[in-house]
């Protein structure tokens, strides 16, 4: 029997939102054997996006068959609405019965303003992340995850999350080599998984206003495993080192020493997941030894190497019960 997927599109969506998983499922079953994949809007017809694309052909929420997946698009008029009563109703049209209901980026604020969320863990699109935590206090509101699963309810972060969103699926209902072919089919990173941070926290840090540090740290993002200490990027900055942390706490609210460190645990997130040793993982970073890259880790991410390993190595994350090898 073939797994119905409905994706709840309107006027002013973000066209990725919605064309992004659903040409992973396509990819993933070309032949469309497994998935059978509909656009559904609250009246029918087209639609047109954010950027004036047209999307034709929608079947109205009323006209459709019960679906087993749910997929509610974001856009960004969403985020703190007000709401069009027939997209609200459209979407609980179609989540009575679903097994899996899921959002992409503000779509979390359609399923959170019809009370599904409550009580629930929930990601949106970080800069949106607030917006829904305030409006919606009793959604236990993520806003640094890639996308993360409570009971039947999947919700994603910004955009191109979706597609991370849908390789999940993929590995759930088809395995995780259908997923890795697909994923490489689309020119995808498969580990990327729900529980990754939206994006690395050294490029949260605003960019220095004083161009001798702004020089320093390009120079320590080119190449964190060089000899970095304290004292050789005062001398690269051609300050002092008090001058240098004097510079690091007002411009960026850390030491030297502390960016440092998370430069190298963000390099070592990265070769952690590809599957080195954590010997060479301590190497290609900077971190020098096992034992430096634990404590690290323990101080920025709250685990071990090998528990962020564990846990993050397959887009999955936990999300479903994955088949295959």
């Amino acid at each position: 029997m073939k797994h119905r997927v409905g994706i709840v599109v309107f006027d002013g969506m973000t066209l990725l939102d919605a064309s992004g998983p659903a040409e992973v499922f396509h990819h993933a079953d070309p032949s469309g054997e497994h998935y059978d994949i509909t656009y559904v809007s609250p009246a029918g017809g087209t639609v047109v996006a954010s950027s004036g694309m047209a999307l034709a052909g929608t079947i109205a929420a009323d006209d459709i068959a019960p679906v087993n997946t749910v997929l509610v698009a974001g856009g960004g008029h969403l985020a703190g609405g007000p709401f069009d009563a027939a997209l609200l109703a459209a979407v609980e049209r179609l989540v009575d019965g679903a097994q899996r209901v899921t959002s992409v980026c503000t779509g979390a604020f359609v399923l959170a303003e019809l009370g599904y969320l409550d009580g629930r863990r929930a990601t949106t699109h970080w800069r949106h992340a607030h917006v829904l935590a305030r409006l919606y206090p009793r959604v236990q509101v993520e806003p640094d995850v890639i996308h993360v699963r409570d009971g039947r309810y999947l919700t994603s972060a910004g955009i191109s999350a979706g597609i991370d969103l849908a390789l999940a699926l993929v590995e759930a209902d088809l395995g995780v080599d259908t997923a890795r072919e697909t994923a490489r089919e689309l020119v995808m990173f498969m580990q990327r998984p729900g529980g990754q941070t939206q994006f690395s926290s050294v490029l949260q840090t605003p960019p220095a206003r004083a161009p001798q540090l702004r020089s320093l740290m390009d120079a320590v993002l080119a190449e964190p495993a060089a000899e970095h200490t304290v004292a050789t990027m005062a001398t690269m900055a051609g300050v002092s080192q008090r001058h240098l942390h004097r510079m690091f706490r007002t411009e960026l609210g850390t030491s030297p020493g502390r960016w440092l460190e998370q430069v190298r645990v963000d390099v070592a997130r990265t070769l952690v997941l590809d599957g080195h040793t954590l010997t060479r993982v301590a190497q290609l970073c900077g971190l020098g030894s096992d034992e430096t890259l634990r404590r690290a880790f323990a101080r920025h991410l709250g685990t071990t190497p090998s528990n962020y390993r564990a846990r993050f190595s397959t887009a999955l994350d936990g999300t479903f019960p994955a088949k295959g090898p």
